[in-house]
């Protein structure tokens, strides 16, 4: 299997790009993947995330798996798909050659998964780390993504070894630190990504309805 996922992060600086390839990578690892990495591609902007893997999707060879990970960047119907979700939020159609496999959200943003690993972050930002200031809500992808950032910053105002909490930089070095099994203990959705890519989805084969050549 070869597998490419086109994720939302990295913006236009290489070096944020590099550290969000790096930050997933770890996080994969971490989560089982070892010997089945996917490769990273930071898209930078959402859009061009999905322009990314609309591209890749379009152009698959067999035994290709292509998958999108963006931000839900808000709460997801618990009726809808996430292409569903996207169509609706994005206006985004959903390529004729996708399946439910190749797509994925982090509900409600990345950010939510660091708040299943408190102990990660008050060891990255140190002593004046305020964990109080985080959202309470246990149910991580019920929180708004504007609480979740609102409690990031309010956490890391004192904090002199890292300064307060910048997205970029600080977020894909807090995503390597952090214990994979803890975000899914709290995110169903992480589960399903993991999942996922673990099983492949058969590949091009199944994703597009290609039936691989027969020796």
């Amino acid at each position: 299997m070869n597998a490419r996922v086109y994720v939302e992060g990295g913006g236009n600086s290489s070096i944020l790009r590099k550290l969000c390839r790096r930050g997933f990578s770890e996080f994969f690892r971490k989560a089982g993947l070892e010997g089945r990495m996917p490769r990273i591609i930071a898209s930078g902007s959402r859009n061009d995330a999905f322009s990314d893997f609309c591209t890749a999707l379009n152009n698959a060879a067999v035994g290709d798996f292509i998958v999108l990970l963006v931000d839900a960047e808000d709460p997801v119907d618990p009726q809808d798909l996430a292409w569903d979700h996207l169509a609706k939020r994005d206006g985004w159609d959903r390529p004729k050659d996708a399946m439910d496999e190749n797509v994925h959200l982090m509900v409600q943003c990345m950010e939510a998964w660091f708040l299943a690993d408190k102990e990660v972050l008050a060891q990255f930002f140190g002593k004046e780390f305020n964990r109080n200031a985080l959202p309470g809500n246990s149910n991580i992808e019920d929180i708004q993504k504007k609480d979740v950032m609102e409690g990031l910053q309010n956490a890391t105002r004192s904090c002199k070894k890292k300064g307060k909490y910048s997205k970029g930089i600080h977020s894909f070095l807090i995503l390597e630190k952090i214990d994979p099994d803890k975000v899914f203990l709290v995110s169903p959705y992480a589960q399903l990504l993991i999942q996922a890519i673990k099983e492949g989805s058969g590949g091009i084969s199944e994703v597009a309805g290609i039936e691989p050549p027969q020796s």
